[in-house]
């Protein structure tokens, strides 16, 4: 059995019990997720797969035999930042960065998710042809990423910069 992490395929471990975040920080070294509450309540361990967001921490790694997973580590293209890694630093989206990477990786996942047309609690209406990407759209959907330092008006101006002209074609 093996994944593909950031684009190289490692071995999943023996031990069926061993989480995906304690696959990646403890045994590959990956560090930049986070392990925050351990609990999934967070968001601080969110990682794609298959380009979808998933909590790490309440993932066993055995689940993803022959899926791709990518961590913040693999958004960068060679020595440059993904352009969202980028606004973060832009707009101040972070202090002490420590969910930073998780609310990155939800962020692209989110984006993902309102171009396939998928509504949120707040979406005006569950048959709309256009889901607005506006502040209270952009609050809901990353609800489940907590920063403890408050940095939430420089998270949401990053993401809106980064992909507000992208959303013109979110029309469906």
């Amino acid at each position: 059995m093996c994944l593909t992490i950031n684009g190289r395929e490692v071995e999943v471990p023996d031990d069926s019990r061993v989480s995906l975040l304690d696959l990646l920080r403890e045994r590959l070294d990956l560090t930049g997720t986070k392990k925050g509450c351990n609990q999934g309540a967070c968001g601080a361990c969110t990682v794609l797969v298959d380009g979808e967001r998933i909590i790490s921490c309440l993932a066993l790694a055995v689940q993803y035999d022959g899926r791709a997973i990518t961590t913040i580590e693999g958004l960068a293209n060679g020595g440059s930042l993904h352009p969202l890694q980028q606004a973060f630093i832009d707009h101040d989206g972070f202090q002490c960065g420590y969910c930073t990477p998780g609310q990155i990786c939800s962020a692209l996942a989110m984006i993902d998710e309102l171009r396939r047309g998928v509504p949120s609690h707040v979406t005006s209406a569950l048959t709309t042809d256009e889901i607005v990407l506006d502040r209270e759209e952009l609050r809901e959907r990353m609800s489940g990423n907590l920063c403890r330092c408050g940095a939430y008006n420089g998270i949401v101006d990053a993401i809106l910069d980064t992909f507000s002209d992208s959303m013109d074609d979110v029309a469906r």
